[in-house]
């Protein structure tokens, strides 16, 4: 329940809303100035509530943490007071009903935290066979405000009022669940077990056959900037990896202008510790990370066939990368640092306004001012890529550095973009975060 303070008693005609200079698509909600129409209905939704105005996206809401994805009550209180209470999601009328498949990871959270100030989508299903029985409370006690179904098995799971699905399991077991999901559903899957066009590649890097070759050719690969039209068409979308999404934003559209040389491109790439995910691993113990860095993966990191054919796609021929991650002792957060030579006569200036262009009208691809360094801390909690070009010291070559969040941008956040692109919603719905800083 949220508490709102007015400085007259609040009645719904009074609710107005101002435009907000501080962000280019920001508004907030305001019991001042001109009246506007009131909704018909105390328990409409927000889309309805939102249409007192064309100029006003129902996305705005978030930016004074509203549950927008529940159905809400205003009540009068004395003293200029009202309150909201939010509701289930799953009640109103026009919402998608979502299922979570593994929503004990921290990739399902992730989702379940996103879909928290989503106007259109309700939770409809949780499953998790090892908590099966419990709430989503005892799981994760920071979701415990949200009303949300109990955590049930797969096998127990009833998919007949279920509109779509974040599959957020681990690789290696996707396959089979999705092969076994009715054909009504959306499906953005959240492992590796659909990214690889080719199977044999998946046989190689993931080291076990695929199980559902006959849907591996109608999956579309979910990198949102790149492939918008595609996502939007489909029915299965494997949402890309976080190193992947970090490199492909700012290097397909430099490969596709033919401004770098794709065959010397170094990438050294810095990931937080919850990349690795949720299951209990030595080497995850806070003794083995704290105060340390330490690479893994080294030429053998099952991103990069995903990143090749991202890169090869974009190039028309075969690209192969130099790729070493690093695991940091951080929470959240990632860095790609890339190194590329130019292509004859091409500066950096170049590959700055190349950038510019390719992404100026993208609202979670964001290329930095002239020298401003990109931070983790600047996309902590959100959905946004950081990118700018600096200039080498060695004459030909310049550095790209890109940061996500690698369990938003880099996973659940991109996952709900792509999914709100598959149900005709536009695609920033429920990601209007800011980072949470310092």
């Amino acid at each position: 329940m949220f508490l709102i303070e007015t400085p007259t008693p609040l009645t719904l005609g009074c609710w107005c809303y101002e435009s907000c200079q501080s962000g280019r698509r920001g508004h907030r909600f305001s019991p001042l100035g001109r009246s506007c129409r009131p909704p018909s209905s105390l328990r409409a939704d927000l889309k309805t509530f939102l249409s007192v105005s064309e100029e006003m996206s129902s996305t705005s809401f978030t930016s004074v943490s509203f549950n927008t994805a529940s159905s809400w009550n205003l009540k009068r209180r004395e003293g200029g007071k009202a309150y909201v209470r939010c509701g289930s999601a799953a009640s109103s009328e026009n919402t998608v009903r979502v299922g979570v498949l593994g929503a004990s990871g921290y990739t399902g959270s992730e989702v379940l935290r996103l879909l928290a100030n989503h106007p259109q989508f309700g939770v409809a299903l949780l499953t998790a066979d090892r908590k099966a029985g419990q709430p989503i409370a005892s799981v994760f006690p920071h979701l415990a405000t949200q009303k949300l179904p109990d955590l049930i098995a797969v096998k127990d799971a009833d998919f007949s009022h279920v509109d779509a699905v974040f599959c957020c399991l681990p690789h290696g077991t996707t396959q089979e669940i999705i092969r076994g999901l009715p054909n009504h559903l959306k499906i953005v899957d959240l492992s590796a077990d659909f990214r690889l066009r080719d199977i044999s590649e998946y046989e190689e890097w993931y080291g076990q056959p695929h199980r559902a070759p006959e849907l591996q050719k109608e999956a579309i690969y979910g990198l949102t900037e790149i492939l918008r039209e595609e996502i939007r068409n489909a029915r299965l979308v494997a949402n890309p990896g976080c190193y992947p999404t970090s490199i492909q934003i700012p290097l397909v559209p430099l490969i596709k202008a033919k401004l770098i040389d794709i065959k010397n491109i170094i990438i050294d790439a810095k990931s937080g510790v919850s990349g690795a995910g949720r299951s209990v691993k030595e080497n995850l113990l806070y003794t083995e990370v704290a105060e340390g860095i330490n690479s893994y993966g080294v030429t053998r990191h099952r991103h990069v066939p995903e990143t090749e054919q991202g890169l090869s796609d974009a190039a028309h021929s075969k690209v192969t990368i130099s790729f070493t991650p690093h695991l940091m002792p951080m929470i959240r957060g990632m860095q790609s640092t890339i190194y590329v030579e130019m292509a004859p006569g091409v500066s950096t200036e170049d590959l700055y306004q190349q950038l510019k262009r390719s992404y100026e009208n993208e609202e979670f691809a964001v290329l930095l001012g002239n020298g401003v360094v990109p931070r983790t801390h600047s996309v902590r909690g959100t959905n946004y890529c950081l990118i700018n070009v600096f200039p080498d010291r060695i004459p030909g070559r310049a550095i790209i550095i890109s940061v996500i969040d690698n369990l938003v941008k880099g996973a659940s956040g991109q996952a709900l973009q792509n999914l709100n692109l598959m149900m005709g919603f536009p695609e920033n719905l429920g990601l209007h975060y800011q980072s949470l800083f310092p």
